[in-house]
């Protein structure tokens, strides 16, 4: 599933090219009408963590979810696809671009009290990529939102609590406080929440404007420090890091051994 900066920079590439421009093509394949009008103008582009928002001044707006499957690309007029159209979930021209929605779960045209009334975006929690973010928000949903069991490595993917954090952002910015993504949320205090939160937003700004993610640049341009490094050296201390699944959704989870020890042994402080 796209991390956050990925939807953001979908958002950007797609804002550059539609807004104010006007619609000339719309397809929406097995999405139920009202559609967009030809004719109507883009009035905005938006990206709420996981989530795109393509805004039409005739009222509608398209949302769509990419999950793991979809993509948004954005061709010259009369340029060939890279996807087969029968993946298409959406399409709008405009004079001199056309963007092609493909493959992608969650499709879907609100109108204005449907976008303020849809269930996954109103308990969306602040997102981490916007510069001000308000962290206090999204520490209080961290401290409030979790069942007494759930694991931080758990509450760090929950929308509800911060949007725009994957798997990615979870596994290095544990790693880079030290802590074991399966140590329960609720051991955790609040200065340390706090600044996870700072810095898993701090992340994800910092990869906004490029396609090659990086969390560890003293390793060079798309190093991580853990995620996607199984069985590899730790780059801090050389103890091969472990792979292992966690939670309900049996996410892979990245750890040190060495850096992150295992919670059962690090005494901890329950914070009531």
């Amino acid at each position: 599933m796209p991390e956050g900066d990925t939807i953001h920079r979908v958002a950007a590439t797609l804002r550059a090219a539609l807004v104010a421009q006007q619609l000339t093509r719309v397809e929406l394949p097995r999405t139920p009408r009202p559609h967009p009008a030809l004719g109507a103008r883009v009035s905005g582009v938006e990206a709420r963590g996981k989530h795109l928002l393509v805004h039409v001044d005739d009222g509608l707006t398209i949302h769509t979810h990419l999950r793991m499957t979809g993509a948004w690309h954005l061709y010259r007029p009369g340029e060939r696809w890279r996807k087969p159209a029968r993946a298409a979930r959406v399409v709008l021209a405009v004079e001199r671009a056309l963007a092609v929605c493909f493959a992608a779960p969650v499709v879907e045209v609100l109108d204005a009290r449907g976008l303020q009334r849809h269930p996954s975006l109103r308990a969306l929690g602040p997102d981490l990529c916007d510069p001000d973010v308000d962290l206090d928000d999204a520490l209080r949903r961290l401290r409030q939102l979790p069942g007494p069991d759930t694991t931080i490595g758990e509450a760090l993917l929950d929308q509800r609590i911060a949007c725009g954090v994957g798997n990615v952002y979870r596994c290095d910015v544990l790693f880079l406080h030290g802590i074991d993504p399966a140590t329960p949320s609720r051991h955790l205090d609040a200065a340390t929440g706090h600044a996870l939160l700072a810095d898993a937003s701090a992340l994800l700004r910092a990869n906004l404007h490029t396609a090659a993610r990086t969390t560890a640049p003293e390793a060079g341009e798309g190093a991580t420090w853990v995620h996607g490094r199984g069985s590899e050296p730790c780059r801090r201390c050389g103890t091969p890091i472990e792979v292992g699944r966690l939670g309900e959704q049996a996410r892979y989870v990245y750890r040190c051994p060495s850096c992150q020890p295992d919670h059962r042994r690090v005494d901890t402080e329950v914070v009531e």
